[in-house]
């Protein structure tokens, strides 16, 4: 007689029974990374740029800051700050190489406050970030996406019912409490991208949380808001997001949906919404602005100034925040790359473009398993998104913001796929076997 072994055993009254694999790791995977983008973007009051590049700090940034510090002592408590005891993926090496010389910088920042604790804050996500990758299950990750959508749609009802004062450049673009429309873009464009790629699961329901009629509703409200931030960069990256995830999420069959009916869309929408689309694109501003996607040519001609000035190591974490402030009255890149390049120099930029490449290369590998391609297609979605709205925002190579934190828990999210494993990939030999096989039957 042969006993074959059927895994852990736990013995409970007379007879053993296997254990069931966790269904979760824990609260603390879809709850952290929430608070950390609440703490960091959502505001009840409105500040100037120069004050923040100050150092100065009132109640409202010693909350933040103490979230990420609580966030960090529950970690370190929980879990430790031992070195790995499996080999670190190349993913996860590209995210801390990244993150870790983006917060070394801050050391040589002019602005030395600002960058010091975004530095922290990039540490303490990167570590929830590697725990998340270890640890967490995709029925954490399913929970915390679907808390997400739930937050910005409660977020635009807040907004619809209280609206808060408006600055004389936002005065007619829909925002909440006093996060910025281009930041409030961003948190619509994900949860839209979020809500589709849980909608589009016909074969496996089992992966949504809600009826398919709650999506439908969520994607209605979500889309809404969007345009009526008239942040054209979010907009603009979610419909590059949405191609790419209905693109890769369903294999073959979703890429010539997305051909037939982007067409069909595309040349209807020209048709019957052509003044519409342009008043959204036009904004109301004169054709210099346009041209000069509102200050922001200039303000990279400023960037590359100052990044010849020192193009190896950068000007430090937080630098770009500063530089500008006296020659054009704006804070930031205005693009990630560009913003890389200011703060971290040549290093710092490749070891982000790195981190993008490994990622996308990683998801696009798992899109060739069945049961993963779903979530590593919405992934690759939200990068494609990212990327698009990186043109003319900084947020993604930028702490403490709902960009950088959703480039992290995509890595965590691919790190997770790759852990569980899905369905085997056929060899040639079984391929060639079957297609014989058919010609056979045939």
């Amino acid at each position: 007689m042969t006993v074959q072994w059927q895994g852990p055993v736990r013995v409970k009254g007379l007879l053993p029974r296997r254990t069931p694999p966790a269904a979760s790791a824990g609260w603390w995977a879809y709850t952290l990374p929430l608070a950390l983008m609440l703490a960091s973007d959502y505001k009840l009051r409105s500040r100037a740029v120069d004050q923040s590049v100050g150092g100065s700090a009132d109640m409202t940034v010693l909350m933040e800051v103490g979230v990420y510090g609580l966030a960090a002592l529950y970690l370190v408590n929980g879990f430790g700050l031992g070195p790995p005891r499996r080999r670190v993926s190349g993913l996860l090496l590209a995210a801390w190489v990244f993150c870790g010389y983006a917060a070394f910088s801050a050391l040589w920042s002019p602005y030395k406050a600002l960058g010091v604790v975004r530095g922290a804050q990039l540490l303490v996500a990167m570590l929830l970030c590697h725990v998340m990758a270890t640890r967490a299950t995709r029925g954490d990750l399913r929970r915390l996406a679907h808390a997400f959508i739930v937050i910005v749609v409660v977020s635009v009802g807040i907004g619809v019912a209280h609206p808060f004062p408006r600055t004389p450049q936002t005065v007619d673009r829909f925002n909440w409490l006093y996060v910025h429309p281009v930041q409030a873009g961003v948190y619509l464009g994900v949860a839209v991208l979020l809500t589709v790629g849980y909608l589009i699961r016909w074969t496996t329901p089992r992966d949504r949380m809600w009826h398919p009629l709650v999506y439908g509703g969520a994607l209605l409200v979500l889309t809404g808001a969007l345009v009526a931030t008239g942040t054209r960069g979010a907009t603009l990256g979610c419909a590059a997001g949405l191609a790419v995830l209905l693109a890769t999420a369903r294999g073959p069959k979703g890429r010539v949906d997305v051909v037939v009916m982007g067409s069909a869309v595309a040349v209807l929408a020209v048709l019957a919404f052509s003044e519409t689309i342009l008043a959204f694109v036009a904004r109301g501003e004169s054709a210099e602005k346009l041209a000069s996607l509102n200050s922001r040519t200039e303000l990279w001609d400023l960037a590359m100034d100052a990044f010849a000035r020192e193009p190896i190591f950068g000007h430090g974490l937080g630098a770009s925040r500063g530089l500008f402030l006296d020659d054009i009255g704006l804070g930031g890149g205005h693009n990630a790359f560009v913003n890389a390049l200011v703060d971290e120099g040549v290093l710092g930029a490749t070891a982000f473009a790195v981190l993008l490449l490994t990622l996308a290369f990683v998801l696009l590998l798992l899109t060739r398993h069945r049961t993963l391609r779903a979530d590593a297609g919405m992934m690759l979605g939200l990068l494609g998104f990212f990327l698009v709205d990186s043109m003319t925002t900084e947020g993604l190579a930028a702490p403490a913001n709902a960009s950088s934190a959703w480039l992290l828990i995509a890595v965590s999210w691919a790190e997770t796929l790759r852990r569980e494993g899905g369905d085997p990939l056929p060899s040639p030999g079984a391929a060639t076997a079957q297609v014989e096989h058919h010609a056979e039957r045939a």
